[in-house]
């Protein structure tokens, strides 16, 4: 969005050109004559090459090219009023209709605090259960409005965004607990685990990181589907009505893990229209079922219960393709089920839902409701994946290798007189820093673009680059930024250092060797030397750690990010597990484990190892302190798993 200086200084250039012109023309040749022009319109056909004709013809040019930009900014101005209209013609009303349609967009923020770290979105082939990196949809910036936030395949409110922005962060806490440190490490890894999230997830999280949504001073729990729902369900229709119900299936999955949901009962038909061929893939659970017609639907359903003794609030929520006949329409009846019906049924209410979540009443098609969640099928197929109802897409059969750090000393290094000493810190806090002092890069995708190529020693191309740095954003939006983006690094460097901080041969872009020192690099040199040397393992894995300040980019929130720091990561755990067992006295080994916890305190091998190492020091007490804090921390995040055991029988 436009700062308001640049806006301050876009009206008044406006003005100037739509005040200015006409001014110098009155005081330099008059007011246009409205006089006949028959006398010089001959004069002009017999001799137009005249002084006073072409001063004429300049004039008339001048006047017509100040009312073509008179036109346009009308245009313009116009074009916006009408849109500010629109948008006051859509606020809700607090009509019953439209509080039984909020029902379908609310859901409850996470009130949880989890590492949200968006991760890195790559290539890989589209899966089997529908997910890919391409979408076919209109061109969409990240957060349209203030309550709402549009990625590539749909639009989603913003309650529900930082849903998937939370279920995402959980997700590499999950894979960090139940990583297994290798004591013999090798150089490279290809952890299945360790792929990307999908591009939809990265998106959203890429959105949320770039428009945090303001705090509550006292955040209070929001209700949770279907709340606002009237017990006889509704109908969905219009153009996007498979989107909304899409939306609706996904709001309840993501909140269902943190909350009292419904439990959410689904027909294979309805599945199947949804998502096509990834419904084959979808995963029942506690929070899902799968019935494979309304029949068996009926039976998945909650009991009737007592008039006097329903529950305010639906046990279950169905979807389904065809409207309740037989046994189903019976199961309805007892109020225990709300229904979601994709074709016409008389006995619930309809819903019209456009292409953009925007709800409508089809008897006053004029008034507009909330603006409910929108999916295309391979964005819901993407959030379905976060949430465990369909499997991850498959890792790279050919896992990239480990990028080889290129080395910091050449025969080609031009003479020292004429090089400022660069280096590159992506291990903690990014910096730029010349002899030491950091230098200044005003825009923050700059500092972003240089830890990327930290990352990536062997250079990577600018598709790669803009893709990680503006996840969802379109193509032709990307060429421009990335141009200004790598401009900035290299002329922020050039005057001071008399040489180039980026090579670029063809398309492909990398921090030039010859030039930078970078923490990282001199980090996988020294794992390179420890996963090869022969003499004096222990002392290599100790400068392993010792290189090792913290975490890479920490505290950043950047959507291609978490593979690579858990890569990273786990090498560090490699290493101390590899210290503690090649060290003989336990009190050595426990220390060696503890510095590991430090480094990842959900990792749940080494706790078992640490307490383990307690117990056989005699430190009883410890040991079941120990577990019992990492079974809180656990339990703090929404990870409810087994305690991890305090006593002697560990396996």
């Amino acid at each position: 969005m436009m700062r308001w200086p640049q806006r301050v200084a876009a009206m008044l250039l406006t003005a100037v050109l739509l005040v200015g012109p006409p001014i110098l023309l009155v005081r330099l040749v008059g007011w246009p004559t409205t006089d006949t022009p028959r006398v010089a319109l001959w004069q002009w056909v017999r001799d137009p090459l005249t002084e006073q004709n072409l001063t004429l013809m300049l004039v008339v040019a001048a006047w017509a090219l100040w009312a073509f930009i008179a036109y346009l900014v009308t245009a313009t101005t116009a074009t916006r009023l009408w849109a500010g209209v629109r948008w006051l013609r859509h606020l809700p009303l607090p009509t019953p209709w439209q509080a039984t349609a909020t029902g379908i967009a609310g859901a409850a923020a996470l009130t949880i605090t989890t590492p949200t770290t968006p991760t890195a979105e790559t290539d890989h082939p589209a899966a089997a259960t529908g997910t890919s990196n391409t979408h076919h949809h209109d061109d969409t910036a990240h957060a349209d409005s203030a309550d709402g936030i549009a990625v590539p395949g749909g639009w989603l409110p913003r309650d529900i965004a930082d849903q998937v922005t939370a279920a995402a962060g959980l997700i590499w806490i999950r894979r960090r607990r139940t990583y297994r440190p290798n004591p013999a490490p090798q150089a490279t890894r290809a952890d299945s685990d360790l792929t990307p999230l999908p591009a939809t997830v990265t998106a959203i999280q890429a959105a949320t990181a770039a428009d945090p949504a303001p705090t509550p001073v006292e955040p209070q729990p929001l209700a949770v589907l279907p709340s606002g729902l009237h017990p006889e369900g509704a109908v969905l229709a219009g153009p996007g009505a498979l989107a909304a119900a899409r939306g609706l299936l996904v709001t309840v999955l993501l909140a269902a893990p943190r909350h009292h949901t419904p439990q959410l009962v689904i027909t294979r038909r309805a599945a199947e229209k949804l998502l096509g061929p990834a419904a084959h893939h979808l995963q029942p659970g506690p929070d899902l079922r799968i019935a494979d017609h309304n029949e068996h639907a009926a039976t998945l359903l909650p009991p009737p219960a007592p008039t006097e003794q329903r529950p305010g609030k639906p046990q279950a929520l169905l979807i389904t393709e065809t409207p309740p006949t037989g046994p189903l329409a019976d199961a309805l009846t007892a109020g225990t089920t709300t229904p979601i019906i994709l074709t016409p049924w008389p006995a619930a209410p309809t819903w019209h839902v456009d292409t953009e979540g925007h709800t409508h009443n089809p008897r006053d098609m004029s008034t507009t409701g909330p603006r409910v969640c929108v999916l295309d099928p391979t964005a819901a197929a993407d959030l379905l994946t976060i949430t465990g109802h369909l499997p991850p897409p498959p890792p790279s059969s050919n896992p990239a290798p480990q990028p080889r750090v290129p080395h910091q000393t050449s025969t080609h290094r031009a003479p020292e007189d004429t090089i400022t000493p660069l280096q590159v810190r992506v291990l903690g806090e990014p910096a730029l820093l010349i002899n030491g002092t950091p230098l200044r890069l005003r825009r923050s995708a700059a500092q972003q673009a240089l830890v990327f190529l930290a990352v990536h020693p062997n250079g990577t191309d600018s598709r790669h680059i803009a893709e990680a740095l503006w996840p969802g954003m379109p193509a032709h939006r990307l060429t421009g930024r990335l141009y200004t983006t790598l401009s900035e690094l290299r002329t922020a460097t050039r005057t001071i250092t008399h040489g180039t901080l980026i090579d670029r041969t063809d398309d492909r872009y990398r921090l030039n060797p010859t030039l930078v020192q970078v923490d990282l690099w001199q980090f996988h040199a020294a794992v390179e030397h420890a996963t090869t040397t022969l003499t004096a393992p222990r002392a290599a894995w100790q400068a392993v750690v010792d290189a090792y300040t913290a975490d890479l980019a920490h505290g950043r929130t950047w959507p291609w990010l978490d593979p690579h720091r858990e890569t990273i990561r786990r090498t560090v755990l490699d290493a101390y597990a590899a210290l503690a067992a090649a060290e003989p006295d336990p009190k050595r080994a426990l220390a060696h484990l503890q510095d590991g916890l430090r480094v990842d305190p959900y990792n749940a091998d080494l706790h078992q190892r640490t307490v383990a190492t307690l117990h056989t020091l005699g430190e009883h007490t410890a040991a079941t302190d120990l577990a019992d804090r990492y079974h809180r921390r656990l339990a703090a995040v929404g990870i409810d798993d087994a305690r991890i055991p305090s006593g002697n029988n560990l396996s």
